[in-house]
């Protein structure tokens, strides 16, 4: 009896202890709930009135410019208004983002679009073509008025993101129709408008499947929960998740109305993949599948969107039309079971056609040129603003073009090594390898760029990083020195002065140094235009030596050479080391008379407002186009490099069938290590690099391996009317013979500066008198 009396102060004891730990541990278990409660309600706010998106920026391309001249078919217009989702219908165009084709012309209801400097209004045009599908006029069909030119919007290029390239169109409650909103709610929550954000009933049904399956098969989720799930946690599928998920999703729903939580899933809702790229939001849903605007949806559209929803992966039209057909058909049954369509437009609404759409995406078309634009936006801007500020980047870069190129490099290439078999290599690293790009003299555009001959096996841009010997492709600086002397009143060289191609010997550092012609033959006294389309070492030599070393230098710094050099007889040669990227500048000085622009790879930047952002340390002068070199000079160097190609080492540019007025040099180095070749119309400059990475011995010339590749791209690539060089004021053209005089009947045309020509005619007798007396 002691001992029974002596346990129950025990328990007593033993009791009190336990709810004490009890209490407190309910105490701590409660306040580390509020904690977590108060820690999710701050997430929730914190993402929700911040930035709600990471809006990747984008990179595009130039624009196309429909002018008359342009060949529609080699610039690819159907190909590329295809890409940019433009609808081709049967008859005369009605609606923005339609193309109609008929055998005279083409027309084009334009889709609205912002550019750097002004908006484009979408407007209906008309392109008429001649039999050659060559534009001949463009019209503004909306206001019956002939136009200068019209530009065909930019495509998507590339851009800057982080884990995955979210595309979204963002858009706004009160923008959609109502019957796209109610298919959403019908679906994927009838009682959105009615729950606190999460749906007792249903949780409690799914979580008796769940129970009895053992884990999570099926969810309870409202559109808040979606919602929740989708922009703050992620797919996890645990009870704790799913606990976390319903608590938050009651947190926003107390912070927030019902309408922005809707507008927020709407906008965060996924569609599908197109490449790399994410489709997010029903307004790039509406515009991926349809290319239209939500607001534009007809019922069919809106319903089929609608049922993607659930699972694009499944219900996408692109992956299962009949699984599509079928979804956007239960929609359209809930929708008239809901009372919210009639019968007659149910039945209108299931007759609609349903299209797989073909994906349009062409990202990563021009690798090389690509990450010259990233590695430039990087230097303005900081990664945080490019991968989620949704800037719009505006490039110089044509599609169309960019893929000539790419193709006339690879087979290029391909077919050196078919007909010399001592050029193929086993090794990917010692491959053969070349370089192409292509610029606007007009504006210093870049419009094409390969920097190698395959992006996935090598990064390396030989076009702006390669430092390479140009070889005889640096000797027309040396001639436009001597006629720019002779602009400024010096000695007054002309294509026709004589310079001795004879063997010669300098001395270079204490050491004799005798440059040999590639022949190893000497044509004795020659005209400087004989000496340039032949591309006569010694002779260029002997004339470097008369204008000067450093007057060459200086020449070379002015039309856009930066690479070091030094002044040594054999720079006249090209002994320098420079990039690609150099010689395409200097060229472009030539052939727009005299006029230095730098390369250029940027349009412009624009913020998804569509407002201009100026670049940040960018100092606007070094962009100005600048006069460095006298018209005339530059001209007469151009008229020169003409020769080159109907009569020199350049040649064979007329035998492969290219027949546009251009001018060009081939350029080759010692040991045939670099073979170039430069070539430009008044409208494009191209360079050509071919050679080893490794600087091997390739047995590679300008004329057999560059020269080949640029014109099998030129003729491609040439989309306007050919035109020829326009002489400026100051210079004369006269017909001139073999013995320097002026002469109709047999001489060939040669340019000269003005008060350089020659006097003597080849007349004789009554015909020279009347030609003193009347002219």
């Amino acid at each position: 009896m002691k001992l029974l009396k002596k346990s129950k102060p025990r328990r007593k004891k033993r009791t009190r202890i336990v709810s004490r730990v009890l209490f407190f541990t309910g105490f701590i278990f409660l306040g580390i709930s509020i904690l977590y409660v108060l820690y999710l309600d701050g997430a929730v706010v914190k993402k929700f009135e911040g930035q709600r998106w990471q809006l990747p920026s984008k990179i595009y391309s130039a624009p196309l410019k429909l002018s008359p001249g342009l060949d529609i078919a080699q610039a690819g217009l159907v190909s590329r208004l295809k890409r940019l989702a433009y609808r081709e219908v049967k008859r005369p165009i009605q609606n923005s983002g339609e193309f109609f084709r008929s055998g005279e012309f083409v027309e084009v209801y334009l889709h609205p679009f912002d550019y750097p400097n002004y908006a484009e209004a979408g407007l209906p045009i008309r392109v008429s073509l001649s039999e050659e599908n060559r534009i001949l006029k463009v019209s503004d069909l909306s206001l019956d008025i002939d136009l200068d030119y019209a530009l065909i919007e930019p495509e998507v290029v590339g851009g800057f993101y982080e884990a995955e390239w979210e595309e979204r169109r963002l858009i706004q409650l009160s923008e959609l129709p109502k019957i796209l909103t109610d298919a959403v709610i019908v679906m994927e929550d009838r009682k959105f408008y009615e729950h606190p954000g999460i749906n007792i009933k249903s949780i409690a049904r799914a979580a008796w499947v769940n129970l009895r399956a053992g884990g999570i098969v099926q969810g309870g989720s409202t559109l808040t929960q979606q919602l929740v799930k989708n922009f703050y946690l992620g797919n996890e599928r645990t009870f704790a998740r799913k606990g976390q998920e319903a608590l938050m999703a009651l947190l926003l729903e107390r912070r927030y109305g019902k309408d922005e939580i809707l507008e927020t899933y709407l906008n965060e809702i996924y569609f599908g993949q197109n490449g790399i790229m994410g489709i997010y939001g029903i307004g790039q849903g509406a515009w991926f599948y349809f290319e239209k605007a939500p607001k534009d949806l007809t019922l069919g559209e809106a319903a089929l969107l609608a049922g993607i929803i659930r699972s694009p992966n499944v219900f996408a039209p692109s992956k299962d039309i009949n699984k599509a057909i079928r979804r956007r058909n239960l929609v359209l049954e809930v929708l008239f079971a809901e009372g919210k369509i009639t019968l007659q437009s149910y039945f209108s609404a299931r007759g609609e056609k349903v299209i797989a759409k073909t994906l349009k995406q062409r990202l990563n078309t021009a690798p090389y040129f690509i990450d010259e634009i990233r590695r430039q936006v990087a230097d303005l801007y900081p990664r945080r603003i490019l991968t989620s500020g949704g800037l719009k980047i505006f490039s110089t870069l044509d599609p169309e073009i960019q893929r000539i190129a790419e193709n006339a490099l690879k087979k290029g290439l391909e077919d050196l090594e078919a007909k010399d078999s001592r050029l193929k290599r086993s090794d990917p690293d010692d491959q053969l390898q070349g370089a192409l790009v292509a610029i606007d003299p007009k504006t210093g555009a870049v419009k094409a760029m390969v920097g190698g001959r395959d992006y996935q096996k090598s990064q390396f841009n030989r076009v702006t990083d390669a430092q390479r010997q140009p070889g005889s492709l640096f000797k027309p600086i040396v001639y436009l020195t001597a006629f720019e002397q002779a602009a400024r009143g010096g000695t007054p060289y002309t294509p026709i002065s004589e310079i001795d191609d004879a063997p010669v010997t300098l001395s270079v550092g204490g050491k004799e140094w005798s440059p040999e012609n590639y022949d190893h033959q000497y044509l004795g006294p020659i005209t400087l235009r004989a000496a340039l389309e032949g591309s006569r070492n010694t002779a260029t030599v002997r004339l470097s030596q008369e204008v000067g070393m450093d007057a060459i230098i200086s020449m070379a710094r002015d039309i856009g050479i930066k690479s070091p050099l030094k002044p040594v007889p054999s720079l006249a040669l090209g002994s320098v080391e420079v990039s690609p990227l150099e010689m395409g500048v200097a060229y472009s000085t030539l052939a727009s008379g005299g006029v230095f622009r730098p390369a250029m790879f940027l349009e412009g930047i624009i913020d998804p407002r569509g407002l201009p952002i100026e670049k940040e340390g960018d100092d606007s002068r070094d962009l100005r186009p600048r006069q460095v070199v006298s018209a005339s000079a530059a001209f007469l160097v151009t008229h020169l490099m003409k020769g080159v190609l109907d009569s020199g080492t350049g040649k064979g540019v007329r035998q492969l069938g290219f027949k546009a007025p251009a001018a060009g040099k081939t350029g080759t180095t010692s040991n045939l290590r670099d073979a170039w070749f430069v070539g430009y119309t008044p409208d494009l400059v191209t360079v050509v690099w071919v050679g080893f990475d490794k600087n091997q011995h390739g047995a590679l010339t300008g004329a057999s391996a560059a020269l080949p590749i640029w014109t099998r791209f030129m003729k491609e690539a040439s989309f306007s009317a050919p035109s020829d060089f326009t002489p400026p004021t100051g210079v004369v053209l006269l017909h001139v013979n073999d013995r320097g005089m002026i002469c109709d009947k047999d001489g060939s045309e040669e340019a000269f500066i003005l008060g350089t020509e020659p006097s003597q005619t080849c007349d004789k007798g009554i015909l020279k008198w009347l030609k003193r007396l009347f002219f």
